[in-house]
């Protein structure tokens, strides 16, 4: 037995392994083509190369002379490429992919098809490194995901087997691309809902292929953080203020970069245009803002290096934070594809350092070290967006390799996650486990288990019971008087000793000659099937379903032969349905949406 249990881990561990290595390889090309793809258009042909993160320098130098105008055209033709690609190969590529896998999770049984991850490779990279504003979590989650999917499908795993997978490769993606690997293992479990609610059984799965795909993409890029930070320390209470106020500032924002990314996203969906070329108008408008304000176009991480070195100012820092909004809703929503984790951070980053450099010029002596703010930005602002703030606290930690502001980090992503409400940019998240249809039967079997035949004592039926002796004549005139469908029978003592329904009476009701000879010993079935007060109703239901009963006899937990009662199976579907109204009800009290209703568990007329 031990050897079995060995062999199965054994070949769970080499499956989560494969996805990591394939998800860091898949990471390793994705990063090299976006280098090569910067150095082609943006740096090749308009001669404009955006800063790059400590991490992250470019092999690629660029010579070109810094043509303007070229910012204009050359989003809205990695747009017409990309809308091109998309629409005519894979038209659920678009956009950004996190939703992608988030609603394959939910709502297809994992699956993901094999050409999703090369098609939203490609296109990504025509998308991004043309100047539309995105980020890289989007592509490289579908990599992963669709890796873990296809391993499923080939070992002809169970639906909740490629759930853990597809999870398990989006987790990897993300832990490579950003060399973040426990925050890409929590955040597979956490973003698949919008209350603060993690997948358990992911965790572990994605952290182990999270370790693997961060070594693997880490062993030709170089280990360390994305970002390059001093050492920022939370020292002194009276800042938490000032850091309330931030996280005002940011869910303020958040809520407008939600409704402004879907805004424009359902303004493209209504336009009359073939969806082909919806990009390349999303890619133009882009390329128009990005000509006045370059910084808003690409990714914009290097310009976040900037504003944690101190060297970025309100010039640089207010256009890129609310030019980003709609850059990337113009980008990614008209279907253009890519991430919006990038681009959050870059918005919550330079929001952040606009209003650290306005606290250190308030009070210099309390806020020491403005570019504390921009760390903390990044984390709440997309905590807030994302419904995701723990993963995301861990995530930014580990990008900028500081953990020192934590404190200041979990004040403003509990306040931005509970200002922002229900806006969040991910629109395929569900509430809870509840709400998935991954674990509708899941959740059914464990609301049944919890719930005791004890609960339901008010709800049982008392019925007459008929002795062993009682002639059948005499039973016809007992059954006139009630309308029960179960009559139980007892004998001399008053103890259960049978059962029997109409049906098994029918055929003799009318024969007036055996009347006086049977007995209802006779037509009773010796077999009783019964619960007591302390079975669950799961195990109530499958005696039920089993045997194709209407009622049961529920009888006292110490002695079986002593009726209490018929239990019937509407009352018990009642109940449950009762249950889940009140967790429905206390889910969604923050919401708009209440499933209150009274709850009623009296008895019921028999029958």
């Amino acid at each position: 037995m031990l050897n079995g249990i060995i062999k199965s881990a054994g070949r769970w561990i080499a499956a989560y392994i494969a996805i990591g290595i394939v998800a860091g390889l898949g990471a390793i090309l994705f990063q090299v083509l976006c280098d090569v793809g910067m150095h082609v258009f943006l740096g090749g042909i308009a001669g404009y190369r955006p800063p790059a993160p400590f991490g992250e320098q470019s092999v690629f130098p660029t010579t070109t002379p810094f043509h303007r105008a070229w910012l204009i055209w050359l989003p809205a033709l990695g747009g017409l490429l990309s809308g091109l690609i998309v629409y005519t190969l894979a038209p659920e590529a678009e956009g950004h992919g996190t939703d992608a896998v988030i609603e394959a999770y939910h709502r297809k049984q994992g699956h993901v098809r094999a050409r999703i991850p090369f098609v939203k490779t490609i296109a990504s990279v025509l998308t991004l490194t043309t100047g539309g504003s995105g980020g890289r979590e989007g592509p490289i989650a579908q990599i992963g995901a669709g890796f873990g999917s296809f391993l499923a499908d080939r070992f002809r795993l169970s639906d909740r087997e490629r759930r853990i997978m597809l999870a398990a490769g989006m987790g990897a993606g993300i832990g490579a691309i950003f060399r973040a690997p426990l925050a890409g293992a929590l955040f597979a479990s956490e973003v698949l809902y919008s209350q603060p609610e993690f997948e358990a059984e992911v965790i572990i799965p994605a952290g182990v292929s999270a370790v693997v795909s961060y070594c693997v993409f880490c062993s030709l890029f170089g280990f360390g953080s994305l970002f390059n930070a001093p050492s920022l320390a939370f020292q002194n209470p009276a800042t938490l203020l000032f850091y309330i106020i931030l996280a005002l500032v940011l869910a303020g924002v958040g809520v407008i970069y939600v409704h402004t990314f879907y805004g424009i996203h359902g303004w493209f969906r209504r336009l009359k245009l073939p969806n082909i070329f919806k990009p390349a108008l999303g890619g133009l408008i882009t390329g128009l803002i990005g000509f006045f304000y370059p910084q808003t176009l690409a990714f914009g991480y290097g310009f976040l290096q900037q504003a944690i070195y101190g060297q970025a100012g309100f010039g640089m820092l207010l256009p890129l934070a609310f030019g980003k909004i709609l850059t990337t809703a113009f980008s990614i929503g008209s279907g253009g594809s890519g991430g919006v984790f990038g681009p959050s951070v870059v918005i919550g980053g330079a929001l952040g350092a606009c209003l650290g450099k306005a606290f250190h010029a308030l009070a210099p002596g309390i806020v020491v070290h403005p570019e504390a703010f921009v760390i903390v930005g990044m984390a709440g602002f997309f905590a807030g967006v994302s419904k995701a703030p723990i993963s995301t606290i861990i995530m930014v930690s580990e990008m900028t390799g500081s953990y020192l502001l934590l404190l200041p980090s979990m004040l403003v992503c509990a306040i931005c996650y509970a200002l922002t409400g229900t806006s969040s940019i991910y629109s395929k998240q569900v509430r809870n486990r509840l709400a998935s249809p991954a674990h509708q039967g899941e959740f059914f079997i464990d609301v049944l288990e919890e719930i005791k035949v004890q609960d339901l004592l008010d709800s049982l039926k008392q019925v007459t019971a008929v002795p062993e002796g009682m002639r059948f004549r005499e039973f016809k005139q007992v059954f006139a008087s009630t309308n029960q469908q179960y009559f139980p029978v007892v004998n001399d003592k008053g103890e259960l000793s049978g059962i029997f329904s109409i049906k098994d009476f029918r055929g003799a009701l009318f024969e007036s000659d055996t009347s006086d000879l049977v007995t209802m010993k006779d037509l009773a079935q010796t077999e009783v099937v019964v619960t007591d007060p302390t079975e669950d109703l799961n195990e109530v239901l499958k005696k039920i379903t089993v045997r194709n009963l209407r009622q049961i006899p529920v009888v006292e937990e110490r002695n079986s032969k002593r009726l209490l009662g018929m239990l019937d199976r509407r009352d018990i579907i009642l109940f449950y349905n009762q249950r889940v109204e009140a967790f429905k009800t206390k889910s969604t009290l923050s919401g708009s949406e209440t499933y209150a209703q009274p709850i009623h568990t009296g008895p019921r007329p028999a029958g």
